[in-house]
This record gives C-alpha cells, structure tokens and sequence, in this order.
C-alpha cells in the first residue's frame, strides 16, 4: 500500500502558484510556415509542368477579336485549338484554323481554309472556284455558310506545295489571303475544337464544314491540241 502524503496548506498553495505561472499559449514555429511556403511553391511548380506542355503542344485558348469570321464566330468568344490534329494529318477544306499572321508571327488570325497546296484559287463575281491542275478539273465551292453578301473579287492564285488559301466568312469584312497572300503550312497552329464561352454558343468543332459532291460542281477540261 502506497504511503498516504499529506501536503500542508502552504504547499499546496506553492503548487497553485507553480501552474498558474506556466504559460499555455500556443508558442509561434518559423518552420510552420517554411513548411508551407514550400508546398505552395511545389504546387505551382507541378501546375506549370502541366500546362505549359499542354498549352504547347496540346490545346490552348484563344479570344475572338474582330468580325471577319462573323456570323460564325463573334468577338468575345472564348474557343479551345487543338493542336494535335494537323500532327496526324493535313488540313482539309473548310476547316477553321487558327494561324500566325505571315506578315507579323505576333499575332493570330482565326479564317477558313479555301485553298490546298498545289491547287489554283480562282475568284469571280462572288464566285469561288479551285482548280486541281494535276486533273485539269475546275471545282465551284457552294459555301453555305455564308451568310453575309459575297464580293466582287477577281483573283487567281497557286499556290505552292506548304502554302494555304484563306478566307474570313464575312468575306466584306475580312483582311485575308486575298489581301496579304496564303498562309505557309508552317504558320497554322491548329483548328478551332470547343467553343467554350458565351456558354449558351458552346460548340464542338464550331463552324467546321466539309465540302462533298452534294456542295461542290466539278467539270473538267479537255485539251485540244
């Protein structure tokens, strides 16, 4: 049995002083915050190593400024590019690409693609017509999506085997191939994938068009020698 302690009343009150003079406020650590710092900075560090690549070689956003794309696309539209297609295979017909201006790499233009390399753009009274020299054949595009009034253009171009023709689909409202020539293959970034805002305007591939037998009249010439 253990012994019984009796304390007399002076050590009981020397105890009761003891305790209320130890102080129970939290103490401050430096390494607390170090420690946190530190797990911001690796939590940035490990978002750039995402997105950068992403933005590079993946999709990356783009704000619509300007109306020569308009009614199909709208300035203030938010779109995601995706950058990846054109890895796999070449820009067709009617796509909507994004690209650096020839004249200025600074700046992006959004457009539709009229023209293939090798081919011959030929423009007439509003009319479009591509010409395929390796088959003499004469191709007029029935472009539906043009909503606004076509113009008046006289043209011919070819174009080399990197080289695109270009066009805006507010065609009186466009700074373009016709003005300042094709676009090198080179200069394409990619073409337009989501439409992501006004989120009542979402769209997958927005204002993308493939042009078919159904939209197109095709002839061909023969030579007479």
């Amino acid at each position: 049995m253990d012994p019984l302690t009796i304390k007399s009343r002076d050590a009981v009150a020397d105890e009761r002083s003891v305790r209320e003079d130890i102080d129970t406020t939290p103490t401050h650590n430096p390494e607390n915050d170090s420690s946190f710092i530190g797990e911001i900075f690796k939590f940035a560090l490990l978002a750039l190593i995402i997105v950068i690549p992403f933005r590079l070689f993946v999709a990356q956003p783009f704000i619509v400024s300007g109306a020569s794309m308009s009614p199909t696309f709208e300035t203030g539209e938010y779109i995601i590019v995706d950058q990846v297609t054109y890895r796999l295979h070449e820009p067709k017909r009617g796509d909507v690409v994004i690209f650096r201006f020839p004249n200025d790499p600074s700046k992006f233009f959004i457009k539709r693609i009229i023209g293939l390399p090798g081919e011959v753009v030929m423009l007439a009274n509003g009319v479009t017509t591509i010409v395929d020299p390796e088959t003499n054949s004469e191709t007029v595009l029935d472009e539906e999506y043009l909503i606004t009034d076509k113009t008046d253009d006289h043209l011919s171009i070819t174009l080399s085997s990197t080289e695109y023709f270009v066009m805006g689909d507010n065609r009186s409202a466009s700074s373009d191939s016709r003005v300042w020539g094709p676009v090198p293959s080179d200069n394409i970034v990619g073409r337009a994938l989501i439409r992501l805002l006004p989120l009542n305007t979402f769209t997958v591939f927005p204002g993308g068009y493939t042009f078919t037998s159904e939209n197109t009249i095709t002839t061909t010439s023969n030579d007479i020698e």
